[in-house]
């Protein structure tokens, strides 16, 4: 059997994309001017924010750029490492999960939007946001553009709203899986694309195939991903009860 969620699975994945064609946006510059082909590594930072600079310094010296959400909370929230993911050439973004944190208050909801959104951009720019999807709060934080414009802040965009899915494959490993729609709560697309992945070597062998299409979005979260092999040891188990868990929010 061979690892994944590595470090050394990971260098092949990008690699296997460079030899491939795949030029990389970061989400801002997507929605400004898209390439024909292109990869847009989205990565939701919502543990352990020094695998995620493992992973940016990972990509520049491939030369590529990627996008990172970063959450307000003190398990993601490094103000050291965001400055310096920017500093490497990355976008990085606000993971807002604002209808979660205020228990579906939505005034109380945006002002904590606001003030979140401000403090990140003290650090760093940022024109883009994304959901973190709180698979265990019946609140979806999306929902908070149901009253409200992101746009009014100087957003030029949010993945979920401003992508189509139908043009763009998208893969994400929510649940230490690829688009496993069985242990995803929120962190899914509809889309006209079917492909299914038992694990990122299947990926890798896909774009060796040229099987996937020209504009794909990738979501990572890093702290699925280690060299380390008590930390991954711990990981693969603690995902798996939580998977157990969403298998059931899902089902209802």
């Amino acid at each position: 059997m061979r690892m994944d969620f590595d470090i050394k699975t990971y260098s092949r994945f990008l690699d296997a994309t460079l030899r491939n064609g795949y030029s990389f946006q970061t989400f801002k510059d997507y929605l400004k001017e898209p390439n024909k082909k292109v990869i847009i590594l989205r990565h939701d930072v919502d543990l352990k924010p020094s695998n995620s600079l493992q992973f940016a310094k990972i990509q520049a010296d491939r030369n590529i750029k990627g996008t990172y959400y970063f959450r307000a909370v003190k398990e993601s929230w490094d103000e050291a490492i965001i400055t310096e993911i920017e500093s490497l050439g990355h976008e990085v973004g606000y993971h807002y999960e604002c209808l979660t944190t205020t228990k579906g208050d939505n005034e109380i909801a945006m002002k904590d939007f606001q003030f979140n959104l401000e403090k990140l951009r003290k650090l760093v720019s940022v024109s883009t946001i994304c959901m973190h999807g709180s698979p265990l709060s019946k609140y979806d934080n999306k929902d908070l553009w149901n009253k409200y414009d992101y746009r009014d802040f100087n957003i030029i965009g949010e993945p979920y709203f401003d992508i189509n899915f139908n043009e763009v494959l998208y893969l994400t490993d929510t649940g230490r899986t690829w688009n496993n729609k069985k242990v995803s709560v929120r962190d899914h697309a509809t889309s006209i694309y079917k492909f299914k992945f038992n694990n990122t070597h299947e990926i890798i062998k896909a774009l060796d195939r040229k099987d996937l299409p020209n504009q794909i979005m990738f979501t990572f979260h890093p702290q699925r991903w280690t060299d380390n092999p008590v930390h991954w040891i711990i990981e693969l188990i603690m995902q798996n009860i939580k998977n157990q868990i969403k298998k059931l929010i899902v089902k209802h």
